[in-house]
């Protein structure tokens, strides 16, 4: 079946088209990530040293938090190697791990794009265009967040609870997983504003819904806090628990605001 034009010049696609339009998106999406993959092996060693906290570029703003908060202090890792591939398969997995980081604002644009003729020709400038900053943001902030307030007491809390008892060794592997899975999971979870502008601006929920839902919201920040965190103590997931609670007041306002903005514009 051919493409339908309607008023106004957009198409309508039919399902053989919206696949054409899927299978071209993941197909420049994977070799978006195959490029930053390859620039990330360029840098994998400045990223490795950001990683495990050794690296001299952050090292003043860890001083900062050392010397005014000490939960906030890196910790001192001596991480090995046991396996004969450990290394390679851990540079191979922090190398995609970070390409697909650098290739998140164009995955967001891709997905932004497939989406887009279910939207008019004004709608789908503003979402690219204004939108996609948003999205990059908020994620930069959940990883940022990750890395300088969340991670240092919880990679300290791991590499001494039991010290008493038996050494702890870190394996390089096991480090690095613990380590991206928790960036990125944080980093995705702070998206939650961006999904929920996106959903009332469509009208799939309204401020006074998710207001509603406060409670409720409260009790699964905390669940997120513990599936998120590898740690069962109650200060790191409460660590998380509450950006995701401030997080969803924000996604109350701009809800909020998104309302007011479709309320103005069909007056």
């Amino acid at each position: 079946m051919a493409d339908e034009t309607v008023p106004g010049g957009d198409k309508r696609l039919t399902i053989m088209g919206h696949l054409r339009d899927l299978r071209s998106a993941l197909l420049r999406s994977v070799v978006a990530i195959a490029i930053t993959t390859g620039v990330s092996f360029a840098f994998a060693k400045p990223i490795f040293d950001i990683l495990t906290y050794r690296s001299a570029f952050l090292q003043p703003a860890f001083d900062f938090l050392t010397n005014r908060l000490h939960l906030f202090a890196p910790p001192d890792l001596n991480l090995i190697a046991i396996e004969l591939t450990e290394m390679i398969g851990t540079y191979m997995r922090v190398c995609l791990i970070v390409g697909v980081i650098l290739a998140m604002p164009y995955l967001i644009f891709e997905l932004v794009k497939f989406i887009s003729p279910a939207l008019n020709r004004q709608e789908r400038r503003r979402y690219i265009y204004t939108a996609l900053p948003w999205v990059a943001s908020m994620f930069l902030i959940g990883v940022v967040f990750t890395y300088f307030i969340l991670l240092p007491p919880a990679l300290r809390f791991l590499t001494t609870f039991g010290s008493d008892i038996a050494t702890i060794q870190v394996r390089i592997g096991n480090y690095v997983t613990i380590v991206s899975r928790l960036l990125l999971a944080v980093g995705l979870i702070f998206e939650l504003p961006v999904l929920t502008s996106f959903l009332a601006w469509i009208g799939v929920v309204t401020w006074r819904w998710l207001a509603n839902k406060r409670k409720w919201a409260v009790i699964g920040a905390f669940l997120v806090g513990a599936l998120v965190t590898p740690t069962l103590d109650p200060i790191n997931q409460t660590l998380v628990a509450v950006p995701v609670i401030l997080l969803y007041e924000m996604s109350i306002w701009t809800a909020w605001l998104i309302q007011r903005r479709k309320r103005a514009r069909a007056a």
